[in-house]
């Protein structure tokens, strides 16, 4: 008999920074932000804000075409599955890092007018190994 089970985060959100589209050794595009999303909630007779703050990461054709739009203080709503990676590092310590792995990736207000941002077509040099 099948087990169920689901991974499925939605979020909506600011971007904490703009997107940095990088290259895996095989070619394929990673584009890597972070997303804040706030609640609110009482406390005694006070309203509290709590934020959460998301690292996700986007893959493929997605990445390279939305890196360009995907600015710090857009706000944007996320849908995709939480991992976490684990490596180890070039201290000998294992790392580990949960990220929201996008499926899709929606601007909810049209990007500002910007200049260009030079290509960045280097490959990922960071000891993170990648899938």
């Amino acid at each position: 008999m099948a087990k169920l089970s689901l991974n499925r985060t939605e979020i909506i959100g600011n971007l904490g920074k703009d997107c940095e589209l990088r290259y895996t050794a095989g070619g394929t595009p990673r584009g890597e932000f972070t997303v804040a999303a706030s609640r609110s909630f009482k406390k005694g007779n006070e309203w509290q804000e709590e934020t959460e703050w998301f690292n996700v990461v986007l893959w493929g054709d997605e990445a390279e075409r939305l890196s360009e739009s995907l600015l710090k203080g857009q706000p944007v709503y996320v849908e995709g599955r939480m991992q976490t990676r684990n490596w180890d590092g070039n201290d000998g310590v294992k790392h580990y890092r949960t990220e929201l792995v996008a499926n899709s990736v929606h601007l909810l207000v049209k990007p500002p007018k910007r200049e260009a941002r030079p290509a960045q077509a280097q490959e990922d040099t960071d000891d993170i190994p990648f899938e």
